[in-house]
């Protein structure tokens, strides 16, 4: 059920869509529905959304929001964003309320991952 002024969707702009779409798949098992060569939903990650094609990336060093996903093992998340291709903005560091990492997608956007 939808919550009332609740966030409902994520639209991310999305440089490298083929490439990100591949990334988020094998970094964290994330399914996307194509709708047409410039759009691509996913669903069931929390929050549903989709990627869609754009020039743009967005960072927190430009004052854009900070998407942020859990992690069970944050190491081991890590490990696999830099498999995949990731690339490490900021190592992981403790905050209030447990740790995190930031990295940025194939399309340079720039995510946080955190753990207790």
């Amino acid at each position: 059920m939808h919550q009332h002024h609740g966030i409902n969707y994520l639209e991310i702009p999305c440089r490298e869509l083929e490439a990100s779409k591949a990334f988020f798949a094998q970094v964290f098992g994330w399914t996307f529905t194509d709708y047409g060569p410039d759009y691509s939903c996913f669903l069931g990650t929390g929050i549903d959304g989709g990627f869609f094609r754009s020039p743009l990336d967005f960072a927190t060093d430009r004052g854009c929001p900070l998407i942020v996903l859990y992690s069970a093992d944050l190491n081991a998340s890590q490990n696999a964003v830099k498999e995949a291709g990731g690339r490490i903005v900021k190592p992981v560091f403790d905050f209030p309320g447990g740790r995190r990492f930031h990295f940025a997608d194939p399309s340079g956007n720039e995510y946080a991952v955190w753990s207790e």
